[in-house]
This record gives C-alpha cells, sequence and structure tokens, in this order.
C-alpha cells in the first residue's frame, strides 16, 4: 500500500458513543475533478492515539476500477477530519 494521507470528505453514520462509520467518500483527483469510492466492506477498525489525539483507523475493501483494493483511513476524533491514510 501506498501511503497517501490526502484530506478527504466523508459520509458515514456515527454511533451512540459517537464513534463513525464510514459509507463512501470523495477527494480531489486531479485539477477540479473529484473520484468517489463506496467502502464496500470494514475489515478492521483500531483506536490509536497520534499525537495525543485519538484516531480510529479503517482498514477497508473496495471495489475501485474493477478492482478489489484495500486501503486505510482516519478520523480524528478531537479535530473531526478524515484523511486517506493509504491506498
Amino acid at each position: 500500500m501506498k501511503v497517501l494521507s490526502k484530506p478527504i470528505q466523508m459520509l458515514a453514520w456515527f454511533n451512540e458513543q459517537g464513534y463513525p462509520n464510514p459509507i463512501r467518500f470523495r477527494f480531489e483527483s486531479g485539477s477540479e475533478s473529484f473520484t468517489v469510492i463506496k467502502v464496500d466492506k470494514i475489515l478492521k477498525k483500531d483506536i490509536e492515539k497520534i499525537g495525543g489525539n485519538d484516531t480510529v483507523v479503517f482498514k477497508c475493501q473496495s471495489l475501485i476500477n474493477g478492482l478489489e483494493k484495500v486501503f486505510e483511513i482516519k478520523y480524528e476524533l478531537r479535530t473531526m477530519k478524515w484523511v486517506l491514510f493509504k491506498i
């Protein structure tokens, strides 16, 4: 997997404790064009502490351009920011 660490716009639902469950996201893939990826399956969900900030790390799988790909997305609880970390 290649490390990207790229900010993304996420559509997610949150449980009663405030933890997210991703549905789909988009990111800028060129000059003013966006790529939308639907999260087909969440393989693993972990909580890490990065720089004193609790971060939820999702290892997911989706069909991207006809290929099954595994990727990691991160959600920072304090700043409420989503990042496509690896793909």
